[in-house]
């Protein structure tokens, strides 16, 4: 059986100077984690840039979504580079 059908797991992130919670299984904080350092930052800040875009798109899902879907979406344009 396949080690990535895991519950969420709730950290902790600071996003814009506050503390909030959020839930993703432990495969997407690992894509989070690997994706902040490919773009150079901190996952703080992959987290404040994906929240910022999520309250900008005309139908804003919430946090823990916009992070899968980023990470799904990024990961997709990625490979087809």
């Amino acid at each position: 059986m396949p080690q990535f059908y895991h519950p969420p797991v709730k950290r902790s992130v600071e996003i814009a100077g506050h503390r909030t919670s959020i839930s993703l299984e432990p495969l997407f904080w690992d894509m989070l984690r690997e994706a902040a350092a490919r773009e150079g930052m901190p996952v703080n800040g992959l987290v404040g840039r994906i929240d910022e875009e999520r309250i900008a798109s005309p139908t804003p899902c919430g946090l823990a979504g916009a992070i899968r879907l980023w990470l799904v979406a990024h990961g997709r344009t990625e490979g087809e580079g």
